[in-house]
């Protein structure tokens, strides 16, 4: 079975040159064989005679014009036709062409095999989707100090820092602790000359 597209060479319509081409193009990008015949090419009287016999003509039109498409003897239709039936994803049953079956899937013990994963999507599946949702764990005191030392000071030198600052911490406190007591002496010698 052969798609025929009537087409006419010569007409100064064009719309009826891009429908056409647009016809042809659009066979062309699914694969689909065809045969295009110009009724005004000589020697093509036949043909023409043929598409006005068999195809229909539009309200009001006294000749149908071209565009017009057969599947070999059987009549299709015109432009607009073709063009319903593209949008529609229905163009071989507008060509009455035999639609081809769907292929079947192999059924192995019971269970219709799972579809094949490629490795690019199986090594991206282990990747969050979005980088802000990654879990921050809590940082510690001790932690926020260890990074704001520099990192050029060997262990060596981070222990004698560590020493250093203890015990200035404890001499703090120690000065803390006598300021408090010498406080608490005042306070005492303050009472005693109060109660004399």
């Amino acid at each position: 079975m052969v798609i025929k597209v009537y087409t006419s060479g010569i007409s100064g319509n064009k719309e009826v040159k891009k429908r056409q081409q647009r016809i042809m193009m659009i066979l062309e990008s699914k694969g689909i064989g065809y045969e295009a015949i110009d009724i005004t090419e000589p020697g093509n009287e036949d043909d023409k005679q043929f598409m006005q016999d068999h195809a229909k003509p539009k309200e009001g039109a006294k000749h149908p014009l071209p565009p017009q498409i057969f599947n070999e003897l059987e009549y299709c239709g015109d432009y607009d036709g073709f063009d319903v039936a593209n949008e529609n994803d229905e163009l071989e049953v507008f060509l009455k062409m035999p639609i081809p079956p769907k292929p079947i899937q192999p059924v192995v013990n019971g269970s219709a095999p799972e579809p094949e994963h490629s490795t690019e999507k199986d090594s991206n599946s282990q990747v969050p989707e979005r980088e802000d949702e990654a879990v921050v764990s809590p940082v510690t005191d001790s932690a926020e100090t260890e990074l704001e030392k520099p990192s050029n000071v060997s262990s060596e030198e981070n222990s004698e820092i560590k020493e250093t600052e203890s015990s200035e911490e404890n001499g703090l406190n120690e000065e803390n602790n006598k300021t408090e007591e010498n406080a608490d002496d005042d306070d005492e010698e303050e009472e005693e000359e109060e109660e004399e």
